[in-house]
């Protein structure tokens, strides 16, 4: 995996993978501005850090049910 010091860096097929979701669903919440930050590579290619998608996960949390 790739690593910037000490932040993991994630491709956007493990990102997908994690989230379960394809990629079409994916571009739909970034177009809407509800998916996790993403850093876009000279190359095209999108990577999220592990931080940023550990935070977003938590942030879509639900309550438990009482």
């Amino acid at each position: 995996m790739p690593r910037t010091g000490r932040a993991e860096i994630l491709t956007l097929a493990q990102v997908l993978t994690e989230l379960d979701v394809p990629k079409s669903t994916f571009f739909r919440w970034k177009a809407t501005g509800k998916a996790p930050c993403t850093i876009k590579y000279p190359n095209g290619s999108l990577h999220v850090r592990r931080v940023d998608l550990d935070t977003w996960l938590t942030a879509h949390e639900e309550a438990p049910a009482a």
